[in-house]
């Protein structure tokens, strides 16, 4: 199966805005969002790019622009991708939100946080991990095992997908970080997935690229001559 860099969109305008943004329209990037937006053509400089999947939201397209101008590619977009649907908490500030019941909740069991007019966590997670293993399974079919794909989505829903690949119950998805900008990368196989990095804001992801396959006359062990 193919190799997934999962990109959280860089800096928004609401990140540390204090206020719950959820799927609100018009929130871009900040100044610093855009200089990491730019920095991702630098940092992905040694990974072919096979194919790039994004949240429908207008600061992950803004994020991705600088690399898929550089690669010459097109994002599809997929929904499931979306951040999560916070319903009636959109919009709403963080200090008044800290005191709502559900907030334990989301903190301390979120599988079972169901947000008032939107959706629950356990689903988003059901969501977004079929999306990302349908990409994975289509990409792969097209460009073979060695693919290597981008899929730019948003905090709470790449580490919903982070721990699926780890095997962590989703009621320790807190304790996964994904930063603004970061990188985290999961090679599915057949029998499970592999989860190379996490919250990369800045290291060498050349290593993440599947080595070459053997050619059909390799020596198992190395040369036979003396």
């Amino acid at each position: 199966m193919a190799t997934v860099i999962l990109l959280r969109h860089a800096r928004s305008t609401a990140n540390g805005s204090g206020v719950l943004a959820g799927r609100q329209e018009g929130v871009g990037l900040a100044e610093r969002g855009t200089a990491q937006a730019a920095d991702l053509v630098r940092r992905l400089a040694g990974v072919p790019v096979d194919a790039v999947v994004t949240s429908p939201l207008e600061r992950c397209r803004l994020t991705l622009a600088p690399l898929l101008a550089d690669r010459g590619l097109t994002a599809a977009v997929e929904p499931d991708l979306a951040e999560v649907e916070y319903g009636e908490w959109t919009g709403r500030a963080l200090k008044e939100l800290l005191a709502e019941p559900l907030w334990q909740v989301v903190q301390q069991h979120p599988s079972a946080a169901v947000f008032p007019g939107g959706e629950g966590l356990a689903a988003v997670q059901a969501r977004a991990v079929a999306a990302v293993r349908a990409h994975d399974a289509r990409i792969t079919a097209e460009f073979g095992p060695r693919a290597v794909w981008v899929a730019c989505s948003h905090g709470d829903v790449i580490k919903a997908v982070l721990a699926d690949a780890l095997g962590v119950h989703l009621d320790g998805f807190q304790r996964i970080v994904v930063d603004p900008a970061s990188l985290s990368v999961v090679q599915y196989t057949e029998t499970r997935p592999f989860v190379l990095r996490v919250n990369d804001n800045g290291g060498d992801l050349s290593g993440v690229v599947p080595p070459p396959a053997p050619t059909s006359d390799a020596v198992v062990g190395g040369s036979t001559g003396a």
